[in-house]
């Protein structure tokens, strides 16, 4: 897939996000319009997922991701753009969005996995516990002989979690090196800026020092550095290491008025905060 047709898809992603927002009147906007051209460059473009089609047409999900790249999203309330993805690519229907954080949805503010939504396998929100699942999924491939990759998405807030350095010491040490962790540098967390609530300092240093081959994506709002960033890290896989992206990102990215503000990080907009932001972003597949 081109990076045109990923921009389209991640505009459209982007008109789900504030929408699904917007009609409960609750979630997080701000890092979930941030990360969407990762998730749509790894989903649509960079791993190796099922595309075989089961009931109703959709994408036949198996639990166990046996032969699949695995994707953890760790600070899982940024479950809008992870829903939308999911949608996009087939998972499950598009009109689902509709009903995020509603009564008896399937769409938690929070992944869950007793929901049996396709695409989730594991309950996320609870910040620091991410990168630890997705080293045991990745340990799993290993044991299986399943040569394909697993892929952690962590916030830069959530590295204030004490048991994120327990996982970052554990993987360099068991040579988990079929495993890709991308930390969103956004500099916001719900309290302020991170700088400011609690610094995290230099994380490559640190994640250096603990034995992860690291990299970084100046840019992770625009399409062709994000995949030229994931091409890098798929080249640095099996050599011994895991390895960290360190991603930076604008909060709120591609609606004017939530770039770059810690304020969007759980508001949802009001109608005419909903109209001057899907203004500013193309429909290209269609609204649900």
């Amino acid at each position: 897939m081109q990076t045109k047709e990923l921009q389209d898809i991640a505009s459209q992603v982007r008109r789900d996000i504030v929408r699904m927002v917007h009609g409960c009147k609750s979630g997080h906007p701000g890092g979930s319009l941030g990360c969407t051209d990762l998730l749509v460059a790894l989903y649509f473009q960079q791993m190796k997922v099922s595309n075989r089609k089961g009931k109703g047409g959709y994408i036949s999900f198996k639990m166990n991701g046996a032969d699949e790249d695995l994707f953890f999203l760790s600070n899982g309330h940024i479950s809008p753009v992870f829903y939308s993805v999911l949608a996009r690519k087939g998972y499950f229907g598009v009109e689902e969005l509709a009903t995020f954080r509603k009564i008896n949805s399937r769409l938690q503010g929070h992944p869950t996995t007793h929901e049996h939504l396709p695409g989730i396998r594991v309950a996320s929100g609870s910040l620091g516990q991410g990168l630890s699942v997705a080293i045991g999924a990745a340990l799993a491939k290993k044991l299986d002989g399943d040569d394909k990759l697993v892929y952690c998405l962590m916030g830069d807030g959530e590295q204030q979690e004490g048991q994120i350095w327990e996982a970052a010491q554990f993987a360099p040490h068991h040579k988990v090196d079929n495993l890709i962790a991308v930390i969103d540098l956004n500099g916001q967390q719900i309290d302020g800026a991170t700088k400011d609530v609690m610094s995290n300092r230099d994380l490559k240093a640190k994640y250096k020092a603990f034995g992860w081959n690291v990299m970084e994506i100046a840019n992770g709002n625009d399409m062709d550095a994000v995949i030229a960033g994931l091409r890098k890290a798929k080249r640095l896989t099996g050599k011994g290491q895991p390895v960290m992206i360190l991603m930076k990102t604008e909060m709120g990215a591609g609606v004017d008025f939530m770039m770059g503000s810690h304020k969007w990080h759980g508001v949802a907009p009001n109608d005419e905060q909903l109209a001057a932001a899907l203004a500013q972003l193309p429909e290209t597949l269609g609204d649900y």
